[in-house]
């Protein structure tokens, strides 16, 4: 004879049901919220933050510094023992002329940390705006968390896009799926995780 469901456990696959609904809504939303383009390229801001993670993102601070939009660049989560002359080593094109104007840190190993990181070093050079690079999909998250740590600051966010995040047709390729739900859980515990 099959047994029944008792109450409890009917209750308990009804939340199951409904946590599984809200995070796919949440997770739809947030793919639709992560950017397609830059919206501001031509601001120009007192810092250009760049995240570390990504082959991508560090030709762009690079050029955004050549270009005039940030008197420095402050690159952060570095791994130890890199400096700036491995940075220019490891981008050709960009010149040693801009060697005076770029700031490692060191400490960042998560995006919180990140944010505490450029908080610090904004505070040291009475910084009031920056230009932050990061990828697409890590924009959202990134963008909340850094508003939330340094809530005095104006930023402008600066995506780069990395040719494996196939963002506009992400439902078919599983490697971006994955990408952008692990994002999405991230982003919700940074929602309830205090940065400061």
């Amino acid at each position: 004879m099959r047994r029944r469901r008792t109450p409890r456990a009917w209750r308990f696959l009804a939340l199951l049901a409904f946590l599984l609904l809200a995070w796919t809504g949440g997770f739809i939303w947030f793919v639709d919220h992560v950017p397609r383009g830059v919206d501001d390229r031509t601001t120009a801001t007192d810092a250009i933050v760049v995240l570390t993670g990504g082959s991508e993102r560090l030709p762009v601070g690079l050029a955004l510094l050549e270009n005039g939009l940030g008197e420095r660049l402050f690159v952060s989560g570095v791994y130890s023992g890199v400096d700036v002359a491995t940075i220019l080593d490891l981008n050709d094109q960009a010149p040693t002329t801009l060697a005076c104007c770029i700031d490692l840190g060191h400490d960042a190993d998560h995006t919180v940390g990140n944010a505490r990181e450029t908080a610090a070093w904004m505070a040291t050079g009475g910084r009031m705006s920056l230009r932050l690079v990061t990828a697409n999909y890590h924009m959202p998250r990134s963008l909340d968390l850094f508003r939330r740590v340094m809530p005095g600051i104006t930023i402008v966010p600066h995506p780069v896009f990395p040719d494996s995040v196939r963002i506009e047709t992400w439902w078919r390729h599983p490697r971006t799926l994955i990408l952008l739900a692990d994002e999405y859980t991230k982003y919700l515990v940074s929602l309830v995780w205090p940065p400061a």
